[in-house]
């Protein structure tokens, strides 16, 4: 939520105060590119950037001055120890910088390099500053949570004079060769290079050393403009550390594409940054930032950041993850491999990357796949996998800047149901408090904020309320008290505390790195204290990047202080982390013997996040380029680790035309974060208001998602499990279809075989689908057969009513076909088996159920169901071979015993499924039921739906013709 600053709110006084900042603020509405840098208004990306063009004009002569000393080197228990030399001058002076390479039983390696002098504090810190004199090494302690013991099955396979090589990982298929001078790593899978480092010399770790005032200028010397202080924007940012930056060269050979490094707008498969015809000019920068009405196909900054790169090629997919939680520039450059004179410029593409982080030390991980699957898993294994959120979080939440009172909620609520809509969740924007302070409700507006959240838990809906980081200073208030008392907020660069504007106009800042104040936050939530909350209170974390109205970039100073001694350069990008962080914690508490999960929407991310809740792309704008830049953006966000994402529908800011609004639900409903959203200023545009037919057509596409929230669900597991996206690209899914690796507009959802191309350009009622395989493909609504050619795409008919949706032969989708007014109403719904017979004649698919509201899952209290179509029965097993009876059941596993199986719809049927009676076997029992079997007829596939099933779903069961 980015809003304008001259917005007025007749319920509050704040903007009287805020219209005097705008004689020093620059206003929202003029926030664009200009206001955020660029690689040469950043001076260590320049740095880095002229190191870069010197390598590569000296290419013959160049060599990088980083070497390693043989007799340094040490072994043990899967780590390699050494000391890289950096030779800093012609007269051989040299500086020195502790290597340790670490590797994984996970079959991950970690390349860190630190920097000994800083690292034993033997620096003098200008400007009298307190901050630390080391570079920042915490960063793993917020991120890290497995995947990281050492393997001691790693060996040191050889060692000479000029390298070093170490065999790793599963059967020992993986080694590093690491090259003493100068300093390089190879990491091979098989034998083969896959990812290099320091190949290109580019390897760059600015050393400490003492300012020179008034130096005398020689030829050749570095700018040093910009190592002591910068400006920009009208800020001075004082550097009392000096230079710093880490810089290292990345490269993938025979890899031509890579993705990954959220968030930004633009392609799945990442462009080049170097100029030239459809390439950026600048690198993707990560640097975490309030950035209002983002520009679409840029590399630059946005609201998160997750340094997790993967490189894909037929047959291999190999990353990198770049733990570093400073403001971070990502070079990508692209060049033909040909060693042969004669191949005409057919050898394979190679991807080079060069990657530039302002301080901290260097600390990189190494995936060498081989497949998109092995590395989700392995990092999420290292930074943790996506949350198990709420079931109603899977649902479509309602939202806009604002719901203007408590009856205006209630009125809302009301009207959902009136039309018929389906959905969870209303959420409550800024205007909500008294006078923009937190924890608090407006009394005029919403003074009875308990009546209307026992309406909507009445019918299991909930409410979700803004809290953001900035606390405004005002004398009486408990929580502004007690935050400057307890010394709880980030500093300034004095060590005082800082002050800066956001909503509530002049504002401290919780310090979220201090575990004093994540105790003091977790406070605040208590039911007790927040009051006017209940159980079905939930949580959004906006503005946490941080934003700051009159800070650099709309930020905080880099050299504001954090708890520990670290400035803010070192940590900015982990700050939305540790508040979001804090905030979970804070509804983990609310209530002694209460333990739920909380669901939590967050703006600003790093890796890690995931463990948290939810992300959406920001501020966006209601118009079609858009609508379309949102799904390679939730796509990135999957692949990236965090696959709980939305984009705001309908667009944040601006008034949607209807068909703009009506593709957006229809696009919307593909995403795993759901929801609706709308600037202040826009027109009301609940789904109801649109008039017909886009209300009918709006409520159509909703009702489908709540007829597949058992396969959402199931997805979610999934990725809560190993990782995989929610949504999947067609590289993760078919990785050995070259076709494939740049489709970004097209999505399968989970593992059911849903194949999704919504329509996101203005104007069309047609789309072509890539098919990615030689399967059968039915069409979602109608059992068509398609007439699909692997490789090639199928053209589908897309009026304004009709959402493009496959159905992938070998597949069985669960659903709960009753529509009702939210999830919670659905949930001892039966269930509807959708049986999708593949070429082979098969299907399989999975149910992964639990109460969707507790950790009662964590001790076995959920149901996870295999299903199986194959020689002329359908099965049901348990996934994990438990035994179901064994099982003690709480309250909830009680409730689903009366839980059955209602339907189970075949497509594409064989003639062996034609039969008046099904036979249905379960617990020792059998009986029959009826079945209907429709023969193929004019394109549509043979389908037979068998009902009343009456099996429950929690048990084994065969179903088969009763012949």
């Amino acid at each position: 939520m980015r809003h304008t600053i001259g917005v007025s709110c007749k319920w509050t006084t704040v903007f009287a105060l805020l219209s005097s900042l705008l004689l020093l603020v620059t206003p929202a509405v003029a926030v664009k590119e200009h206001d955020f840098k660029k690689c040469h208004q950043s001076g260590f990306c320049q740095r880095n950037r002229a190191y870069a063009d010197a390598a590569e004009a000296q290419s013959s002569t160049w060599a990088s001055p980083y070497n390693i000393i043989h007799d340094s080197i040490s072994f043990d228990n899967g780590q390699l120890k050494a000391t890289i030399l950096k030779t800093i001058n012609p007269n051989g002076d040299t500086e020195r910088f502790p290597l340790t390479i670490s590797f994984h039983k996970s079959g991950t390696a970690r390349v860190g390099v630190d920097e000994e002098k800083r690292q034993n504090k033997d620096i003098t810190l200008r400007h009298d500053s307190q901050a630390r004199k080391e570079r920042y090494n915490e960063a793993g302690s917020w991120v890290l949570v497995g995947g990281v013991e050492l393997d001691p099955e790693a060996r040191l396979s050889h060692q000479d004079e000029s390298q070093v090589n170490v065999n790793y990982g599963p059967d020992s298929n993986h080694e590093a060769v690491v090259r003493l001078s100068p300093f390089e790593v190879d990491f091979r899978r098989d034998g083969a290079s896959q990812v290099k480092f320091n190949d290109r010399g580019l390897f760059n770790m600015e050393h400490w050393r003492q300012k020179v005032d008034n130096p005398e200028p020689k030829e050749g010397d570095d700018d040093q403009s910009t190592w002591w202080d910068e400006k920009f924007g009208g800020n001075t940012d004082t550097k009392p550390r000096g230079p710093e930056s880490v810089a290292l060269d990345i490269s993938f050979p025979g890899y031509e594409h890579v993705y990954g490094i959220p968030e930004h707008t633009g392609s799945l498969s990442l462009k080049q940054t170097r100029g030239g015809e459809g390439n950026h000019e600048d690198p993707y920068r990560l640097f975490n930032s309030d950035v209002f009405e983002y520009v679409l196909d840029s590399p630059m900054t946005l609201y998160g950041a997750i340094p997790f790169m993967q490189a894909h090629r037929k047959g291999s997919t190999v990353g990198v993850f770049w733990l570093n939680a400073a403001e971070t520039w990502i070079d990508i450059i692209k060049s033909k491999d040909s060693t042969n004179p004669l191949s005409l410029g057919k050898g394979k593409t190679s991807t080079h990357t060069h990657w530039m982080s302002e301080s901290g030390i260097l600390d990189v991980f190494v995936f060498l796949g081989p497949t998109p699957r092995d590395l989700t898993m392995q990092y999420g294994e290292l930074t943790g996998y996506t949350a198990m959120p709420q079931e109603f979080a899977v649902a479509y939440h309602q939202c806009r800047w604002n719901y203007i009172s408590d009856d205006d909620v209630k009125d809302v609520d009301r009207r959902f149901d009136k039309f018929k809509i389906p959905y969870d969740v209303i959420w409550l924007d800024l205007e909500y408090t008294d006078d923009r302070k937190y924890f608090t409700w407006q009394p005029d507006m919403f003074a009875d904020p308990i009546s209307m959240g026992e309406q909507l838990a009445s019918h299991g809906r909930n409410l979700v309320v803004l809290i953001d980081p900035h606390i405004k200073k005002v004398d009486g208030w408990a929580p502004s008290k007690e935050l400057i008392a307890q010394k709880l907020a980030v500093n300034n660069k004095d060590n005082e505390m800082y002050e800066g504007w956001c909503w509530p106009g002049a504002s401290n800042w919780i310090d979220c790195f201090n575990p004093k104040a994540i105790e003091w936050w977790k406070t605040l939530f208590q039911y007790d204290s927040f009051k006017g909350t209940m159980e079905n209170t939930f949580i959004w974390n906006d503005m946490n990047e941080p934003s700051v109205f009159n800070g650099p970039e709309a930020s905080m100073p880099r050299d504001n202080m954090h708890f520990g001694g670290w400035e803010h350069r070192d940590i900015h990008n982990l700050n939305g982390l540790t508040f979001h962080n804090a905030t979970f914690q804070g509804m983990l508490s609310r209530k002694k013997g209460e333990l739920r999960r909380p669901f939590i929407l967050t703006r600003s991310f790093y890796s890690g996040s995931q463990r948290l809740g939810a992300m959406w792309t920001g501020d966006n704008q209601a118009e079609w380029g858009h609508l379309e830049a949102s799904l390679p953006m939730v796509l990135n966000q999957g692949i990236a680790g965090f696959p709980f994402a939305g984009a705001d529908v309908g667009g944040f800011f601006g008034n949607p035309e209807k068909d703009l609004l009506t593709r957006w639900y229809q696009t919307g409903i593909f995403y795993p974060f759901f929801r609706a959203h709308a600037h202040i200023d826009s027109r009301r545009r609940e789904p109801y208001l649109l008039g017909e037919p886009y209300t009918e057509i709006v409520t159509q596409a909703i009702r489908l998602r709540y007829a597949l929230l058992p396969a959402w669900y199931t997805a979610f597991y999934q990725a809560n499990v190993d990782g995989s996206p929610i949504v999947r690209p067609m590289f993760w899914t078919h990785p050995d279809e070259e076709a494939g690796f740049a489709i970004d507009d097209q999505l399968f959802v989970g593992s059911t075989g849903l194949l999704a191309k919504p329509i996101v350009q203005q104007g069309k009622e047609s789309t072509d689908i890539w098919i990615p395989d030689d399967e059968v493909y039915y069409d979602y609504f109608s059992y068509e057969v398609k007439k699909t050619q692997k490789g090639k795409h199928l053209t589908v008919a897309a009026p304004l009513d009709s959402i493009p949706l496959l159905m992938r032969g070998g597949h069985v989708i669960p659903r709960r076909d009753i529509p009702r007014r939210s999830a919670a109403m659905m949930r001892f719904d039966d269930y509807t088996l959708v049986a999708t017979v593949s070429k082979a004649g098969t299907a399989e698919g999975e149910l992964y159920v639990d109460d969707g509201d507790s950790f009662d899952y964590e001790h076995g209290q959920y149901i996870h169901r295999t299903f199986a179509l194959q020689d002329g029965a359908f099965t049901s097993i348990d996934a994990e071979g438990r035994d179901t009876k064994a099982i003690k059941a709480g309250t909830w596993l009680q409730q689903m015993e009366n839980v059955k199986v209602d339907k189970i719809v075949i497509v594409g049927a064989p003639a062996s499924w034609d039969s008046a009676k099904a036979l249905v076997q379960s617990e020792g029992e059998s009986w029959t039921t009826s079945m209907q079997y429709h023969k193929a007829d004019n394109g549509r596939a043979a389908f037979v739906t068998i009902g009343r099933v009456g099996a429950r779903i929690g048990h084994d069961f065969t179903v088969k013709p009763n012949l």
